[in-house]
């Protein structure tokens, strides 16, 4: 099994998707499917799987969930769902042979656990992002990895590093043409309006786990639950993960349900080389979105988005016309994204498998959650937190 290394973007899988013959087998006839099954049956279960299921070389065997209303949802929202064998223990999910993959898509305070059963019973793992709500709950998956099977493929749900246009980003970068990297800048700034009330339909025995990402016990809060994508590219471009971290936050509105302490977040990363790492994070945005990175080298710039990547740098077109005029010439090559960048991971996934060209993410992951952490850390204490100081809170 090849371990992704911080310093380089996907390579085989990801960089050269699809490039699958029809002989390729998995322990199958070329015309068979890898069966996976689906560990949690909300949103995200329902969106990954629907694209699992369109990928031809797949059959979804098998799908899990503590309440039976998400399990009837999913049955009528993934194609195929509803042949598809029901159980609500997970554990009886992970118990079937004919199962060689599953994607877990629970709350992600259940990741570690749920990893640590699927590794296991010696499946194939997508598991969703991030790799859990604390840093006991990341270790706790780093330790089922150590004694994971080397023939398994064990991704997260990190889709940009699966991009063609990020991969592309990154060569731009490894190639030397925008320069020494010297600052990074992540904004994830989206949301709708602030909820001015909640009651919660469920029984209160249901409510934690029903409703998990409103509390930072069962999510890690908005900057691991969500921010943390972007906290990925950081350290995916850097090329390490941050040795320190400062950082402010707050709330610009009241809570209406659960305990998240910060909507906003301001967090400094600094990693080796004097390189710096922004985040800017805010929540309740009146559905604007910013969501991208921008990389600045001492020769050109990258922005980066789900969306498409730019590559800046000085042209002779770029001559400003004088002193006052900002509009931006800048513009040496762009590119949008064909497609959702979510089916390009999943592609990677179901070919590392078939091509028995087996990775994992679980460093990765584990790195991008706990520099999550390490953000948070920061602005609950009100100061400068090492790398080394976060570890040691668990």
């Amino acid at each position: 099994m090849a371990e992704i290394t911080r310093r380089h973007a996907l390579g085989g899988a990801a960089a050269n998707l699809l490039i699958l013959k029809p002989q390729t087998a998995f322990g199958y006839a070329a015309n068979s499917a890898v069966s996976f099954g689906i560990i949690g049956t909300g949103g995200r279960g329902c969106y990954v799987g629907s694209h699992m299921v369109r990928d031809s070389r797949t059959r979804l065997t098998a799908i899990c969930d503590l309440f039976p209303d998400k399990l009837d949802r999913a049955k009528t929202q993934i194609p195929g769902a509803d042949k598809a064998r029901s159980y609500k223990n997970y554990k009886d999910l992970l118990a079937q042979s004919d199962i060689d993959a599953v994607l877990i898509t629970t709350p992600v305070y259940l990741h570690p656990e749920h990893f640590e059963a699927a590794v296991a019973a010696g499946k194939h793992v997508y598991c969703e992002k991030p790799a859990g709500a604390d840093v006991a709950g990341v270790k706790r998956l780093l330790k089922a990895h150590a004694s994971a099977d080397g023939s398994k493929t064990y991704q997260f749900g990190f889709q940009q590093r699966f991009s063609p246009e990020y991969l592309t980003a990154m060569d731009i970068l490894r190639s030397g043409k925008i320069g020494k990297l010297s600052m990074m800048q992540s904004f994830w700034i989206l949301g709708g309006t602030p909820p001015a009330g909640f009651k919660s339909p469920y029984p209160p025995e249901e409510q934690k786990i029903r409703h998990w990402g409103n509390w930072m016990e069962t999510s890690g809060g908005a900057i691991v639950e969500q921010d943390c994508h972007g906290v990925d590219v950081l350290n995916w471009f850097a090329g390490a993960h941050p040795v320190k971290a400062t950082g402010t936050a707050g709330l610009r509105f009241p809570i209406a349900y659960g305990d998240w302490n910060s909507d906003h977040h301001n967090i400094v990363y600094y990693y080796p080389e004097k390189l710096e790492g922004w985040l800017l994070s805010v929540k309740h945005t009146a559905n604007f979105r910013d969501v991208k990175e921008m990389m600045y080298g001492s020769k050109g710039v990258l922005d980066l988005a789900r969306t498409y990547y730019k590559w800046h740098g000085p042209i002779p077109a770029g001559r400003l016309i004088n002193a006052d005029d900002l509009a931006d010439r800048s513009l040496i090559e762009k590119r949008d994204s064909k497609r959702e960048i979510t089916i390009d991971a999943v592609e990677s996934f179901f070919t590392s498998i078939l091509e028995k060209k087996p990775y994992s993410m679980a460093q990765i992951a584990a790195e991008s959650t706990l520099t999550s952490l390490l953000g948070r850390m920061a602005y609950e204490t009100r100061r400068e937190v090492t790398w080394e100081e976060l570890l040691q809170t668990a």
